[in-house]
Formats: structure tokens, C-alpha cells, sequence
């Protein structure tokens, strides 16, 4: 039997975060930034532009965590309760090919046609439970990603960066990140304080 469900530390915070662009009235008015040495200086004093590391941030935030525990327990429990009926209808099949010579003609095609709906029925049940996981899965990412870039509005508007980006390690769309613009932490700090509100 196939193992039904996709690796779920795979979750990627990157095809969230993307670009979170958040407009600031206050830094409007501010003269652009000059070039060179003194633009990243720059930037980095009026906070236009900072970056949150996808890769932290997933370690670190407490949601994250107790979501991927409970998408891992339901994997779990399905994959068992795949793997009793699997071994049941194996256990079938054994025990119909060591009586088959016995059996009158009649009772073989009745227990054949058995086994066949019995496997179909589970090959049903497996597509099932990977589609149920699929669609919980989805669900999560989707409460995940709301919970951040709500966060990360409000957040943004009370700093006033106007862009909000994600790096991680590997990826192409990033290739250099000052290290000076990260604010992982505050981020993650923020995240979990309002989570932790939230389990209350």
C-alpha cells in the first residue's frame, strides 16, 4: 500500500510571507534614500524595506508547532487505521489462495468477487483519507497564513516599514538579505504573545 500523506515539515512559510506591502502615511514625506553604503543605512534607519527569515520563524512559532503536531497525529492515526485494514484483507487473500483447490467452483468466483470489492473499497478508503488530509492540511496553511499577514499588517502600519519580505536559506527569490533589516525575532516575539492570548 501507497503511504498516503506528503511530508508535513515541508510546510513553507515562503509561499506566504512573499511580499507584504503595507502603505505608511508617515513616511511619506521622507526625502529618498541616498545610493550605495548610505541607501542600506538609510533604509534601515526609516524602516522601509526589513525581511522576517521563513525558516526561524516556522522553528520558533508556538502556532506552527501545535499545528504540525496535530496534522502529524492525524496522519498517524489514518496510516494505522490504513495499514489494520490492508493486513486484514491480505490475511483474506492468504487464506483464500490456501483453500482455493478445495473449493467447488461456485465458492472461488463468490469469494473472488468478494475480494474484489473488498479491494476496491479500500483503495476508496485510501484515496479518501489522503483527500481528508489534503483538505485539512489546506485548511491549516490558509489559518497559518492569515494569522501572519494579519500580524504583519498591523505590525508593519505600527513600525512603518512599507515592505515586509521573506528569505530562507535556498531561496532564489532572495539572494542577499542585510542582516541589519531582519526582524525575525520582533516578529516571532509578536506572533507567539498573541497566540498565547489566544489558547487563554
Amino acid at each position: 500500500m501507497n503511504k498516503p500523506f506528503a511530508s508535513i515539515a515541508k510546510i513553507s512559510l515562503g509561499l506566504m510571507l512573499a511580499v507584504a506591502a503595507v502603505s505608511c502615511n508617515n513616511n511619506a514625506n521622507k526625502p529618498a534614500a541616498k545610493s550605495g553604503k548610505d541607501s542600506t543605512a538609510a533604509a534601515a534607519t526609516e524602516g522601509q524595506i526589513v525581511y522576517v527569515n521563513s525558516d526561524s520563524l516556522l522553528a520558533n512559532y508556538e502556532y506552527f508547532k501545535d499545528m504540525q503536531a496535530k496534522l502529524q497525529e492525524k496522519a498517524k492515526k489514518t496510516q494505522s487505521e490504513l495499514q489494520a485494514k490492508g493486513n486484514a484483507f491480505q490475511r483474506e487473500v492468504a487464506e483464500y489462495q490456501k483453500n482455493a483447490a478445495t473449493m467447488s467452483a461456485e465458492q472461488r468466483q463468490s469469494t473472488e468477487e468478494r475480494l474484489a470489492r473488498k479491494q476496491e473499497e479500500l483503495g476508496k478508503f485510501n484515496q479518501n483519507a489522503n483527500q481528508s488530509f489534503a483538505n485539512d492540511e489546506a485548511q491549516e496553511q490558509e489559518k497559518l497564513y492569515n494569522k501572519v499577514a494579519d500580524y504583519l499588517k498591523s505590525h508593519a502600519k505600527e513600525k512603518g516599514y512599507k515592505f515586509v519580505l521573506t528569505y530562507a536559506k535556498g531561496n532564489p527569490g532572495v539572494l542577499f538579505a542585510d542582516e541589519s533589516l531582519e526582524i525575525t525575532k520582533e516578529v516571532v516575539d509578536g506572533l507567539n504573545a498573541a497566540y498565547k492570548k489566544e489558547k487563554k
